[in-house]
């Protein structure tokens, strides 16, 4: 164990480098306060999944290179986001959403959702075939709802502390009103409804040279500090690691077998280590 006051200075300057990461400061924008009156309580499984830092990045990573295998999700990406410009500031974006409707006072996340159908409702095109899109369509609401659970929770039950079985369907209960708040349908309630769900809508996915770019753009996207260099490249290792065979293959992208040991050991030291920052 390192001295108190070196532990305490450590403990301070990870929390910093994380709050830097996922708060806009030029913004103005602070961690997201828990409040006993947020959509979930405080013993909810949603509340142990989304709250650990290391596997909601890289759940998180895991489920943007889901997402953008559907063409339409993708183009609403590519037609109505500065992601080239501003990829920190989109995952920041993704991050708050998922912080404020989970942990949030009820008034705030009521109003973030209200604000996130908003901006769906002006978000349309056509695709390069010629196929119109909308992004408040249920369905693709419903695509982004399941890979982003499915991802959240895999990579809880790999890197965090495992939930049960009847836990999972538990997670994927109670998450179910922020999607249907959104307008999603159909919605999983259960880990065999959203595996259903992620089988059903594999037939519309494809990988094209805005797949490829839009994922080369992510997972060569610069860290934001040296100082979360190490784990950032730890990170979108094990969400690579982390995507069901069939969607790797589609991207391109390989296990990295020999090295897998040391991406998921390196990353469940990652885990430990800013647990103990936080707690």
């Amino acid at each position: 164990m390192p001295p108190p006051d070196l532990a305490a200075g450590l403990r301070k300057r990870l929390i910093g480098v994380i709050r830097a990461t996922f708060n806009d400061q030029a913004k103005g924008e602070t961690p997201v306060v828990r409040s006993d009156d947020a959509l979930f309580p405080r013993d909810s499984v949603t509340w142990r999944v989304h709250g650990d830092v290391t596997t909601m990045m890289v759940g998180g990573v895991a489920s943007l290179l889901l997402q953008m295998l559907h063409p339409a999700v993708l183009a609403g990406v590519w037609d109505h986001s500065a992601f080239r410009k501003d990829m920190l500031g989109r995952l920041r974006r993704t991050a708050r959403f998922i912080a404020e409707t989970t942990y949030a006072e009820r008034g705030i996340a009521e109003a973030t959702i209200a604000k996130v159908r908003e901006v769906h409702e002006r978000v349309a095109g056509v695709l390069p075939d010629g196929t119109p899109y909308r992004a408040d369509d249920p369905e693709l609401l419903a695509w982004v709802h399941v890979t982003e659970m499915w991802s959240f929770l895999a990579a809880w039950q790999r890197y965090g502390v495992p939930v049960s079985r009847a836990e999972e369907d538990v997670y994927y209960t109670e998450t179910a009103r922020i999607a249907e708040a959104l307008g999603a349908d159909p919605v999983p309630r259960s880990r065999f409804e959203a595996e259903g769900l992620i089988a059903a809508m594999r037939s519309q996915l494809v990988v094209d040279d805005r797949t490829r770019e839009v994922a080369h753009f992510l997972l060569g996207h610069p860290p934001t500090s040296l100082a979360m260099a190490p784990a950032q490249a730890a990170i979108f290792a094990a969400a690579v690691d982390l995507l069901p065979d069939w969607a790797r293959a589609m991207h391109g992208l390989q296990r990295p077998v020999a090295t897998l040991p040391l991406v998921r050991g390196s990353t469940l030291a990652i885990a430990k280590t800013f647990r103990w920052a936080f707690h």
